[in-house]
């Protein structure tokens, strides 16, 4: 059994694949060519965003996004410990710092009661919210949030967007596992002033190496963001106006895009379906804990995390599944916080204590379109065997 079968996706796109491939090598246009501008046309549409500039990475999508916002030392930009280290890494690149903010235990989230707590205490100083060390103990000067929606769940914008207005900070969407889902009848990518997303092989919509995205209704932030991802090019490539970086999306990646782009609404569906054979498969006992998604909003199902009692009991069914040849992956076993990278933060054991218990307790299950029924039914047997 495999925990996401890209091959069984090959297989039923295999000869488009090849047919777009063959295009890029005919016209020999491997950077910026017209399949780049296609596929940008193609997701700005989708998501209902005016502007879609496709980038090399997630991660440069959320670098671009930051560097529109001229983010540097001595800015605060706030964001989940529970999540990969992309989200907060391009925040320390700037020289800006992150402040850290537990997260919603139902759904794995930022926590937007925390994120106000967290805004005042930046703000106005306090002893009762975990802050982390700066050079020389000089304030910060708030400047935006970055929220991830978490295993493809978008997180509460109403209310983030609105804490975040309140404040004057900004707001950029890390959906880099997200894409395809809804929040409230809109889609995921056009839920904040700036969206990021990732085509890494593994999202639910991928390409066949690196590539991301980031999606904007504002007309300077776009104009900006084209800017960055070719060294701050001006007028023309010789003349630099900015800062920027080398962030540009390979043709070849996406005339893949644009192959996969025809089946991806069926491919959503089809994850939906896989999602609630989970659901009923899994059903009984009080633990695991299945995934819960608020009303009003669709997963993307990048992945399937359950949570078990306790860290012995996620041992345990990992275990017995692996066992019977089904493979299970741990997602951020430690949180940002306590990871080697960010230890000059100051941050300690205990700073967040539900992305702490998260961490612990959670693993994820094979979660891809074409997972069978009577795949589901033996990972559902054997965890409650166990």
């Amino acid at each position: 059994m495999k925990f996401i079968d890209l091959s069984a996706q090959q297989k039923r796109i295999r000869h488009k694949i090849e047919t777009n491939i063959l295009k890029v090598l005919d016209h020999g246009q491997y950077i910026m060519g017209p399949e780049v501008g296609v596929i940008e046309e193609n997701l700005g549409e989708f998501v209902g965003a005016k502007h879609a500039i496709s980038c090399a990475s997630g991660t440069d999508a959320l670098l671009m996004a930051l560097m529109a916002y001229n983010i540097g030392p001595g800015d605060a930009v706030f964001t989940t410990p529970f999540t990969f280290i992309a989200t907060a890494e391009v925040i320390s690149l700037l020289g800006a710092t992150p402040i850290f903010v537990d997260i919603d235990p139902n759904t794995f989230n930022i926590d937007p009661e925390q994120l106000e707590k967290a805004i005042k205490a930046v703000k106005f100083g306090s002893a009762n919210f975990p802050l982390p060390k700066t050079e020389n103990a000089l304030p910060l000067t708030p400047k935006g949030v970055i929220a991830v929606d978490l295993f493809g769940l978008p997180a509460d914008y109403d209310i983030i967007n609105t804490i975040a207005d309140q404040n004057g900070l900004f707001v950029i969407e890390d959906a880099a596992q997200s894409f395809g889902a809804e929040y409230k009848g809109k889609k995921a990518c056009s839920l904040a002033d700036i969206a990021c997303t990732s085509f890494f092989p593994a999202k639910p919509f991928g390409c066949y190496g690196d590539g991301g995205m980031c999606f904007t209704n504002d007309d300077k932030l776009a104009e900006i963001m084209e800017s960055i991802r070719v060294h701050g090019k001006g007028s023309d490539k010789y003349d630099n106006i900015r800062i920027g970086i080398n962030g540009r999306l390979d043709t070849i990646q996406a005339a893949i895009l644009l192959t996969k782009f025809d089946i991806f609404p069926d491919e959503i569906r089809l994850r939906q379906i896989v999602a609630d054979r989970y659901a009923k498969h899994l059903s009984g006992p009080p633990f695991p804990v299945t995934p819960n998604i608020p009303s009003e909003m669709i997963s993307a199902w990048a992945q399937y995390s359950i949570l078990a009692s306790d860290e012995i009991q996620c041992l345990l069914l990992q275990t017995k599944l692996k066992d019977e040849g089904i493979p299970t992956a741990i997602y951020y076993p430690t949180p940002l916080h306590l990871q080697t990278a960010f230890k000059p933060l100051g941050y300690r054991e205990g700073s967040f204590p539900e992305s702490e218990d998260i961490s612990r307790r959670i693993f994820s299950l094979p979660m891809h379109p074409y997972l069978s029924e009577e795949e589901q039914k033996k990972i559902g047997e054997v965890i409650h065997s166990a």
